[in-house]
């Protein structure tokens, strides 16, 4: 029996414009049938903790710094897997390619997407994506992600609200992309989780791995 798997889609820092020097696509995936699993562990950890707001790297604060430092624990202690493409934005050259700043996204995606696939199993995509793309783009991006395999078998928005898998993502990639665009780093609840990603993963986050757990991938534009 083929097995599904859901993978839960954001991005941060990927406006063109918003003079922060490095943009990343992520994406947590799940078995389809640890869903349920890890959503009611997820609910007890925040219950835990009487945190009743949506999980998100920028609510992250020196009052719930316990219960963000318990999750990254929950995330590393379970089948989870994370993977983000990240790109430094001023080598971004879409003239050079004859290609529009939509066309460059999309590659994003099909890279972060198109990795490790199992051609006997389906795949499930979730984007939260903040109206930046209308259904004919996601009709689009599936088009686009199937070219290979044929395996994507759904590509839909969804609310943040309604996935606290997609919550995670939020948080795991925005503690990456703050690590990469905040000179300053001076927000120490922020520093001591990036910390205690780097020690759980073992990983240098500044760099492309071959993390199976926390993947990251630079892409190296000439």
């Amino acid at each position: 029996m083929s097995k599904t798997f859901n993978i839960y889609c954001d991005e941060s820092c990927h406006l063109e414009n918003d003079h922060k020097p490095y943009m990343f696509l992520g994406s947590i995936s799940s078995a389809y049938n640890q869903i349920k699993l890890h959503t009611n562990n997820i609910k007890k950890l925040k219950e835990k903790h009487n945190f009743y707001a949506e999980i998100k790297w920028t609510s992250v604060s020196k009052s719930k710094y316990h219960f963000y430092m318990e999750l990254v624990d929950y995330f590393f202690a379970t089948d989870l897997k994370f993977r983000t493409v990240g790109v430094e934005k001023c080598k971004i050259n879409n003239d050079a390619f004859g290609q529009s700043y939509d066309d460059f996204y999309y590659k994003m995606y099909y890279l972060l997407l198109n990795h490790n696939l199992n051609s006997l199993y389906s795949y499930n995509v979730y984007l939260d994506i903040k109206d930046t793309l209308s259904a004919h783009k996601v009709n689009k991006l599936k088009e686009i992600l199937n070219t290979k395999y044929g395996v994507f078998r759904n590509v839909q928005n969804i609310k943040s609200h309604e996935s606290l898998i997609l919550q995670l993502t939020d948080f795991i990639m925005g503690a990456i992309s703050y690590y990469h665009n905040n000179e300053e780093k001076a927000n120490i609840a922020k520093m001591q989780i990036i910390k205690k990603i780097k020690q759980n993963s073992g990983e240098n986050l500044l760099k492309t791995n071959y993390s199976n757990k926390l993947n990251l991938f630079f892409i190296e534009l000439q």
